[in-house]
């Protein structure tokens, strides 16, 4: 179709028509939303290049007549994009397409992680997304939308919702021993934000490194690293971080793992316990208990956060991400009375607090006990995929040894020495689309030998998938090179 008062002839005449399909839409929209529309249409139609730079537009009269809506309303979207760029306008010499807007906008793209799409994926630290509580948190959202009153929406204190942080303290101290008073309880968007906050702080103290467990998650060293903090990469021995090579580094805050390390699998000792605590009123320092996973232990009933030992030298956070989902960004962290301040200050002008609505949400979902229903749902499902890795291995790998406590989302397997060189063990489980990670990717200290230990995560494999991919991987490693 041709505008009555477009040559076809001209320059851009093939491009109008090809936009036309575009305004059709605009044009049966209802009265109060028809203006919008058109205006809607046409800057989508010059973005998406079906109406492209130099493009001749219809007169306001011409068009409002083929569309059969007012001259009204086709003056006011031709002078509305006027403004904006997408459209000049010459006196006498009509509307014509810009040049600003060159190409459509890209579609934004997805960098989040993702599994690789392997045959078998044993990568660690992923809970399963498909435990997700979602009937229960449904039901939790409207009872919140419900109950919350209208200024609960404005801004929040920077700490967390009074009735969340009182929530995570009583549930923080049943279940992890923790000191909590809910005036030191912060609410935070994880794990990650918790360190990088402690960071900031730290440094503005003066503070430049921090001692991390070797082997630990390299995330720890890129949080504080954000922060402008080194980090100092320090051993551990069968008890936990060993406290020699802590004292003899002169760093005065080390981050750690103590429940569950991560990776090794260890749970520090009753005796390592209290020397860390030791050389932190020493030096007047700080210890981070990173209780990633503090919740899961198969065999027995968890150890107790260090913090509830001195939470005067301990700063304790947690999070959601492996109990609900780590999507939910939601976290704790719990300071010493000489840091709170600074530390909520810090999140204050970081981010002026969580969201609201998702923070009173948390806080029905504790107090009503579904979180820790939730809780026992993973421990039953994990610690079946846990025995169903174990099992599995012996049988594939005999003489597979798997170190550290029955806790937690991973395993540690050291494999006999005839599956490797580590290298070759890799590459042949790599080509057959199988997802691995070695020890090696977690550690800064050299190995001495090259013997296969792996770092396998369970939790997100159901037990048929992990039989299969336990199977799969013994099958890559038998066959010829």
């Amino acid at each position: 179709m041709t505008s009555s008062g477009t040559n076809p002839d001209a320059p851009g005449a093939a491009g109008w028509a090809a936009a036309w399909e575009l305004l059709l839409p605009a044009a049966s929209a209802p009265a109060r939303a028809r203006g919008r529309s058109l205006q809607a249409a046409l800057r989508e139609a010059v973005r998406s290049g079906r109406l492209t730079p130099g493009t001749r537009l219809p007169s306001s009269r011409e068009l409002a007549a083929d569309l059969g809506v007012s001259r009204g309303l086709v003056t006011e979207a031709y002078e509305q994009l006027t403004a904006e760029g997408y459209l000049r306008s010459d006196r006498g010499a009509g509307t014509w397409v810009g040049g600003a807007a060159r190409a459509a906008l890209p579609r934004a793209r997805d960098l989040a992680p993702r599994s690789p799409g392997a045959r078998a994926d044993f990568l660690p630290g992923t809970p399963d997304l498909s435990l997700f509580p979602r009937a229960a948190w449904s039901a939790a959202q409207r009872g919140v939308l419900a109950e919350l009153p209208h200024h609960a929406l404005g801004y929040p204190d920077p700490r967390g919702l009074p009735r969340l942080r009182t929530a995570l303290a009583e549930l923080l101290a049943r279940r992890r021993g923790v000191v909590a008073d809910p005036e030191r309880v912060m609410v935070v968007s994880g794990v990650a934000q918790a360190m990088t906050l402690l960071g900031f702080v730290l440094h503005a103290r003066g503070i430049r490194t921090v001692g991390v467990e070797d082997p630990a998650s390299p995330e720890h060293g890129t949080l504080y690293a954000s922060a402008g903090i080194g980090t100092v990469p320090l051993p551990l021995d069968d008890e936990g971080l060993a406290t020699g090579p802590l004292r003899a580094s002169g760093v005065r805050a080390v981050v750690t793992t103590p429940a569950h390390q991560f990776p090794s699998g260890i749970a520090y000792s009753a005796r390592r316990r209290a020397e860390l605590l030791d050389w932190a009123r020493d030096v007047d320092g700080l210890v981070v208990e990173d209780d990633y996973d503090g919740d899961f232990r198969y065999d027995r009933a968890p150890v107790g956060a260090l913090q509830g030992l001195d939470p005067e030298h301990v700063a304790y956070t947690g999070s959601v991400s492996k109990s609900l989902a780590p999507g939910l960004r939601l976290g704790w962290l719990l300071v010493p009375a000489a840091l709170a301040e600074e530390v909520v200050e810090r999140k204050r002008t970081m981010d002026l607090g969580n969201p609201v609505v998702d923070q009173a949400l948390l806080a029905r979902f504790v107090e009503r006990g579904d979180y820790d229903r939730q809780l026992r749902r993973c421990q039953r499902a994990y610690k079946e995929r846990r025995d169903t890795l174990v099992a599995a291995l012996e049988d594939h790998f005999p003489g597979a040894r798997i170190s550290g406590i029955a806790a937690g989302l991973h395993v540690i397997a050291t494999l006999p020495a005839r599956y490797g060189p580590q290298a070759q063990f890799l590459e042949r489980t790599a080509t057959a689309g199988i997802t691995v990670r070695p020890l090696t990717a977690y550690t800064h200290a050299p190995t001495e030998d090259d013997v296969v230990r792996l770092v396998l995560g369970y939790a997100h494999v159901p037990p048929t998938r992990i039989r299969e991919g336990v199977h799969l991987m013994a099958k890559a490693v038998r066959a010829a090179p």
